[in-house]
């Protein structure tokens, strides 16, 4: 009842509302993204939801498009400048994405999307990631985020979707809160953002 039915309805009422709220927030750092990263202000790319459907996350743009002498970007942390840091800090970046939210795409709660690439990479278990609405935040992301192995990452996830509950929602959004206003484990410990998936070794 609650996942088929008050979860995606809560999750449009949450999404218009922080919309309406956090409109200044959202407009100032839109501005600051044109002013100190230019266009494009969003960064978007396909990414696989519910029942591995594909559809198109938005997020605002945090790197720049700095490139070497022979004209390939330049390594994430040198495009990381501290606009970016602080939009990631304070996951203002991930705001674009209560649109993705209004359409039914994404949920408040739930896996983070990753790569459509990751695909053919994962085991049966972890391919259960897809069996809810992926989310802006979840349990990985409140059990260590970008500073956690992907093996771990992908157990809090198969752990969330096989034990959703509206108290495990309501305990994720505080301890959401919680990390960030700490700005707690916004990097792993050998990247700005996180490794790459690679398979299971």
């Amino acid at each position: 009842m609650y996942k088929k039915y008050i979860k995606p309805l809560i999750d449009f009422i949450v999404a218009l509302s922080l919309l309406l709220l956090l409109s200044p927030i959202i407009l100032i750092t839109l501005f600051l993204v044109l002013i100190f990263l230019g266009r494009p202000i969003y960064f978007s790319q396909q990414r696989p939801g519910l029942d591995e459907k594909v559809f198109t996350i938005y997020k605002f743009r945090t790197m720049s498009d700095d490139v070497d002498l022979q004209g390939e970007l330049l390594p994430d942390e040198q495009r990381l400048g501290k606009v970016g840091k602080i939009m990631r800090s304070l996951s203002l970046d991930e705001l674009p994405q209560l649109l993705n939210m209004l359409k039914g795409e994404m949920s408040l709660i739930g896996p983070r999307p990753l790569l459509i690439e990751y695909l053919a990479l994962y085991d049966e278990e972890q391919r259960h990631r897809h069996d809810v609405r992926p989310g802006i935040t979840g349990w990985a992301q409140v059990n260590g985020r970008n500073a956690i192995s992907w093996d771990k990452k992908f157990k809090y996830d198969v752990y969330y979707v096989n034990n959703l509950t509206w108290r495990l929602d309501l305990k994720i959004f505080w301890l959401t809160l919680t990390k960030v206003i700490k700005r707690e484990d916004i990097s792993s410990q050998e990247h700005v953002t996180t490794e790459k998936f690679n398979g299971n070794n």
